[in-house]
């Protein structure tokens, strides 16, 4: 079984909107459906799970009535920051998941995501136990203290871009949450950064540059663009 887990429990503020962005309407569709539909229409996704911010659970569930969200079984409480929201998320399938199923934790504000990456972090998963989607960074980087200057250069040989979705087998995500509990590790946003600190490899599956984050207005203006290219591209 693969399930996949929307994370939906931030409440940021950097695209200066009065509602949570995940819910932000773009051409008059929330921003979540769009990452939704495409987990939908995934012939490998068995099950989706949402991780919902505070009140607006039942806003969800309207939506994902009206949009035709069939695959949508659990809504689920966040918790205090990332890394507690996805334990909690995980720990809450724990009737439902073998230790070989898999999940694929995805940001809810990531709405641009294809089929193509799912099919690859699944296959990657499934091959390797762990499928991260990554892109080769392509900017020059320079390490700083201070955001202000910097004196040493990182080669862009040595640096993945790590996007979601991330893929992991049930129970190894389970266990790295339970370990991360019993050594005092917090503030991991990611599965991938957490399982790093534990020590464990974690491999990469295809990413892509249009799997953008939206945290602000430029961000929103930049899968406005992709949506009108793909809206064009359709209509040919």
């Amino acid at each position: 079984m693969n399930i996949a887990m929307i994370l939906a429990g931030g409440c940021g503020s950097r695209t200066e909107q009065d509602i949570p962005k995940q819910f932000m309407n773009v051409y008059d569709k929330p921003l979540i459906i769009y990452t939704l539909e495409n987990f939908e229409r995934h012939p490998d996704i068995d099950g989706i799970a949402v991780v919902c911010l505070e009140g607006w659970h039942e806003v969800l569930k309207a939506y994902a009535r009206q949009y035709g969200i069939s695959k949508l079984n659990w809504i689920l409480d966040g918790g205090a920051d990332g890394q507690e929201s996805t334990h909690k998320g995980i720990t809450a399938l724990r009737d439902v998941c073998e230790n070989d199923d898999i999940i694929l934790v995805h940001d809810a504000i990531r709405p641009f995501i294809t089929g193509e990456v799912i099919t690859d972090a699944i296959s990657k998963c499934g091959r390797k136990g762990s499928g991260l989607s990554a892109v080769r960074c392509q900017e020059t980087i320079v390490r700083t203290d201070d955001g202000k200057s910097g004196s040493e250069g990182i080669s862009r040989q040595e640096i993945m871009r790590v996007q979601t979705p991330q893929a992991y087998k049930y129970g190894k995500a389970l266990w790295a949450y339970e370990e991360a509990d019993k050594r005092g590790i917090k503030g991991e946003v990611y599965i991938n950064t957490l399982m790093l600190r534990l020590g464990e490899t974690v491999y990469f599956s295809k990413g892509t540059e249009k799997n953008v984050k939206i945290t602000t207005i430029d961000d929103l203006e930049v899968f406005k663009a992709l949506l009108n290219m793909e809206r064009e591209d359709w209509m040919k």
